[in-house]
Formats: C-alpha cells, sequence, structure tokens
C-alpha cells in the first residue's frame, strides 16, 4: 500500500481521500462542469475539456483526490510533483495544485479551501517538497481571494499565457518552511 493510499483528511463533514477508479467519470463532469459555470470555457467538448475527462490517465501518473460530503463526491484536485507530464509549472521542490474543482452546487460551501488545506498537508508527507503551487486565472477573484487568505503569494513573474490565447494565468506559491 503507497502512501497516498492511506492519505485522508476529514474537515468539517467532509471526507478526502484518493479518487477510486468509479470516481474517475464523476471526477471528469464534475470538472468540466466546474468550468462552464465559472464561465472558464463555454464549449463542452472544447479540447482542454475533453483533457479534463480523461482522469484514468492523470491518475496513473499524478495523485487525484476526491471530496465527499455523505459519501457524495462534490469536489476534486490533481496534484502533481515537478516533471510529471501533468506539471504545467511546478519546478524542483515544489507539488502543484491542479484542476480544483467543486461541484456548482456545493460552490461556497467551504470544499475548495478543504482540498487546498489537503493539499498542503499532503505536500508537507513528500519528502523534498518545500512550496506548493498552483495557476489560477487572471480575473478569478473569489479563488485568488481564498487563495491569498490561505498563506499562498502571487508570483507575477511566473505568470503565463493560455497558449493561443489571450487569457492570462496566474501563479501562486506558498513555502512550507
Amino acid at each position: 500500500m503507497s502512501l497516498i493510499d492511506k492519505f485522508r483528511v476529514t474537515c468539517d463533514g467532509l471526507v478526502i481521500e484518493p479518487a477510486a477508479p468509479a470516481d474517475f467519470e464523476r471526477v471528469g463532469n464534475l470538472t468540466v462542469d466546474a468550468y462552464l459555470a465559472a464561465g472558464h470555457f463555454d464549449d463542452p467538448q472544447h479540447e482542454y475539456m475533453q483533457f479534463v475527462r480523461r482522469v484514468a490517465d492523470r491518475a496513473a501518473k499524478a495523485e487525484v483526490y476526491v471530496a465527499r460530503r455523505e459519501g457524495a463526491v462534490i469536489a476534486s484536485m490533481t496534484l502533481v510533483p515537478f516533471g510529471s507530464e501533468y506539471a504545467d509549472i511546478a519546478r524542483a521542490g515544489e507539488l502543484e495544485i491542479r484542476m480544483l474543482s467543486v461541484d456548482p452546487a456545493a460552490q461556497r460551501s467551504g470544499a475548495g479551501k478543504a482540498m487546498v488545506l489537503a493539499a498542503i498537508e499532503r505536500a508537507r508527507q513528500l519528502p523534498g517538497v518545500q512550496t506548493v503551487s498552483l495557476t489560477t486565472g487572471g480575473n478569478w477573484t473569489a479563488a485568488r481571494a481564498l487563495y491569498e487568505s490561505l498563506g499562498f503569494a502571487h508570483c507575477a513573474q511566473r505568470d503565463w499565457y493560455v497558449p493561443n490565447t489571450e487569457i492570462l494565468l496566474v501563479v501562486y506559491t506558498m513555502d512550507l518552511g
């Protein structure tokens, strides 16, 4: 049994644990629903929406977690180490949070915050990890406020644009030291 199999956090009625294969379809659909509801994309068939639906592939190469409330999956995230093909921004010594999504019906319930806190706790367990990093939309004010309230700092020098678009993505990091 690997350490990921043992990682489980309970917080405010949520259980955060590794996604099981039976969760993968729900995780993909939840991620697409959250991105569409937030206005990040307007086409469920967009290439990136197809990418986030490939949860089994992602879980084979990174750590995929779900948050359950009363047994139902209401949030998910992927934790990606430096060097993984799923890493967008992770540098040596960083664990990157990707595809953090909360079911639109459960947003503003604390699930997103609980997921980020679980990611920080998981990062502290991993040898050589000193920093948690993530990317969020430049104009996603609620997400940015959440990350800043938890102690993440905006690293403007690492901000980047979605390839072939004018969509600015901003980078946040938290030093675990």
